[in-house]
């Protein structure tokens, strides 16, 4: 109530002031239909300036919060790719037999339009994600994704995630496989059918990682140059990708 209470005495205080300037008005030209008829006109368009203004704000905080959210998620996202995602894309990269057949539309330039971004984007949706057992190193994977089990932890338990279904795909994939990996205790000697099981879940998480990768390099494009200049110099699919600026 206390934090209310000086918006009560400014009501009142506008309140007043509006009921002397009716009353000067009055006294100046002693025409009371006048005021009657302005005051009736006045309150009138009240409610269609009342209506007005609450589509507009309202439309307005709507824009306003959306771009926060989107703001939160895609550095969400950022946080995923830089601890998680790129490194597991290199790993499963290297094992897809036929990434000749994509290689060159994942090496991302700065020169890409929307256009060009949209149609790598449908092609990769197209292309059939495979993984070669052999060039597979269990271990790796399992130690990396135990490592960083607290980050995915985290980031699943972010209530903004819910806004962006297809990462929140993405996540669950990744830890599926995380749990996967995590409960046997020796992933050298995998029965042929356990390994194949693995398999299908290391290829439902790199297909969503493609996906989302591409989309993230877009993003990153469009609102942060510095940001994107980066992720393209550790581009995950370009084998001569350095850090370094040469």
């Amino acid at each position: 109530m206390k934090r209310d209470t000086w918006k009560i005495t400014l009501g009142i205080v506008l309140i007043i002031l509006s009921a002397i300037v009716y009353f000067i008005h009055f006294l100046i030209f002693r025409d009371l239909r006048y005021i009657l008829n302005f005051v009736i006109i006045d309150i009138a368009f009240v409610f269609i300036n009342v209506l007005i203004v609450t589509f507009v704000i309202d439309s307005l905080l709507s824009m306003r919060k959306k771009k926060e959210k989107l703001e939160k998620l895609n550095m969400l996202i950022g946080v995923f790719f830089s601890e998680i995602g790129t490194k597991l894309l290199v790993h499963f990269s290297d094992s897809d037999p036929n990434l000749d057949q994509i290689k060159n539309d994942l090496i991302v330039r700065d020169s890409w339009s929307d256009k060009e971004f949209m149609n790598i984007s449908k092609k990769l949706r197209n292309y059939k994600y495979d993984i070669t057992i052999d060039k597979i190193d269990f271990l790796n994977i399992q130690s990396f994704l135990i490592d960083k089990n607290d980050v995915l932890v985290r980031l699943l338990e972010n209530p903004n995630l819910f806004e962006h279904e297809s990462f929140t795909e993405l996540l669950q994939a990744v830890f599926h496989l995380d749990e996967e990996l995590r409960t046997r205790k020796n992933v050298k000697s995998l029965s042929e059918k356990d390994m194949q099981h693995i398999m299908s879940d290391i290829k439902r998480a790199y297909t969503l990682l493609v996906y989302e990768w591409i989309d993230y390099m877009n993003y990153l494009k469009q609102n942060y140059p510095y940001l994107f200049s980066l992720a393209m110099r550790l581009n995950p699919f370009d084998e001569k990708a350095t850090p370094e600026i040469k």
